[in-house]
């Protein structure tokens, strides 16, 4: 009987000792960046963009398990980002990071466009189970009051609304600091992007630990 029971003790060991590793390490957790030519690090080079700079900055706070998807592309609108989101956001996706909206901004796309463009996305992400972080813009002041007025609103009215993730404005501390922008007075340097990654990364916690309470992170459609 002794036997027995020593033989059972020991298989269950082994098999905590095999497992382990596994629970240890755990599957990675996939954050999308979808984004325009923000997210896409403009004119940057491979490691100085927004995401291998969040990536590395992650690493350093001991986020060894965090995977962060470049999915930015220059020029791009809300409309644009809306089509694309199925292949943009694919299967084991655990989270996403929105920042798009500065483009409708600059051309003067009605922001009514703009809103229901980022609330279908928003909505079709949440319907996915996957937790947004977004990124707010300002309109530039050369749009006038009336626009700015209209234009500002959406994107802490559509993070209240849906309960996101929010950090108010992408360039913050970035926007109109000689040394921040590049030459065209819109993209950040690599210095830029470096203050951009310190100060959203609180909230890129925030959005991990979300993902991680919604027990999503590997098991996403």
């Amino acid at each position: 009987m002794f036997a027995l029971i020593y033989k059972q003790a020991a298989a269950f060991l082994l098999g905590v000792l095999l497992c382990a590793p596994a629970l240890a390490a755990g599957k990675p957790v996939t954050i999308v960046a979808l984004g325009d030519s923000l997210t896409a690090g403009y004119l940057l080079g491979p490691d100085e963009g927004f995401v291998p700079q969040l990536q590395k900055a992650l690493r350093a706070r001991g986020h060894d398990n965090i995977v962060i998807e470049n999915a930015g592309v220059s020029g791009d609108t809300t409309s644009g980002g809306l089509s694309r989101l199925d292949w943009a956001v694919g299967p084991g996706t655990d989270a996403v990071i929105l920042e798009l909206g500065a483009n409708d901004a600059l051309r003067g796309i009605d922001p009514a466009v703009t809103r229901a463009n980022l609330e279908k996305i928003v909505q079709r992400l949440e319907a996915r189970n996957i937790p947004v972080l977004l990124a707010g813009m300002f309109a530039p002041p050369n749009m006038g009051a009336d626009y700015a007025g209209a234009f500002d609103r959406i994107y802490p009215e559509l993070a209240s609304a849906n309960g996101l993730v929010f950090y108010p404005f992408f360039l913050d501390g970035v926007a109109a600091h000689p040394g921040l922008i590049l030459a065209d007075g819109l993209h950040p340097t690599p210095e830029g992007v470096s203050v951009i990654v310190t100060r959203i990364l609180p909230k890129v916690e925030e959005l991990i630990g979300r993902a991680a309470r919604r027990g999503t992170a590997g098991a996403n459609r």
